[in-house]
């Protein structure tokens, strides 16, 4: 496993970090990017490569592209991850603010794959893993700009696969329900069936699960970690 290369996207904090930090474990080498400064700090400890740059901007999303192919040659896995968007009243939402939805929870993902995915189809392999929302099935008022976003990642996710199983090179969603990056409360621990919060920690164990060659005939497909919360079929 020591020859291969993850590069996560939005690592700097919760889920993100968590991934970095359980795909390193698992003797990826590993390149993290995030707008805050904890990515550049987290890939430099993991003893890879850290960026200070957004998954909004294509040239940031390339420089560390360009970094993680001249240090290694390769990707072997792609984590999407991304912060947190506009809420409000659906018809209160301005254009502005439904743009900057779909940056961050749809069109960050098709920054990003836009220049790993050639890469991946050269090497004849790869997987990519995106942080979606267990409210992508059930949309909710608490996340609207997330809802309609991802629901359109979830289509975007389904029309990769079919274009790039070929290649051997995959893409899978974790739809992840009240995890623990987020503020603790009652009425939401309350919610779920297992009575708790998940963790990061978890998360990132699903999304190393579906990079591995365990998961090697899993492409196309939204997986819930949410406790059992959401209902539908």
């Amino acid at each position: 496993m020591n020859n291969k290369v993850a590069m996560v996207v939005g690592g700097g904090s919760g889920m993100g970090a968590a991934a970095a930090r359980k795909l390193a474990q698992d003797g990826f080498q590993v390149a993290v990017l995030s707008s805050s400064g904890k990515g550049e700090a987290l890939g430099c400890e993991l003893g890879g490569i850290g960026l200070t740059g957004s998954n909004q901007s294509s040239d940031d999303l390339q420089k560390l592209v360009d970094q993680t192919m001249a240090r290694w040659g390769r990707i072997d896995v792609l984590v999407n991850s991304a912060g947190h968007g506009p809420k409000g009243p659906v018809l209160e939402l301005t254009d502005a603010q439904w743009h900057l939805g779909m940056d961050m929870y749809f069109l960050n993902v098709v920054r990003a794959v836009r220049v790993v995915a050639p890469i991946m189809v050269q090497q004849k392999g790869g997987a990519i893993v995106n942080i979606s929302s267990a409210w992508v099935d059930e949309p909710s008022s608490m996340f609207p700009t997330s809802a309609v976003a991802r629901a359109g990642l979830a289509a975007f996710t389904k029309l990769f696969a079919d274009e790039h199983a070929v290649h051997n090179v995959r893409m899978n969603n974790v739809l992840p329900g009240w995890i623990d990056s987020l503020p603790a409360k009652e009425e939401r621990r309350e919610s779920v069936p297992m009575q708790r919060y998940g963790t990061s920690e978890e998360v990132a164990a699903t999304i190393a699960f579906l990079a591995s060659e365990g998961a090697a005939y899993i492409t196309g497909q939204s997986l819930r970690i949410d406790g059992g919360l959401m209902r539908s079929l």
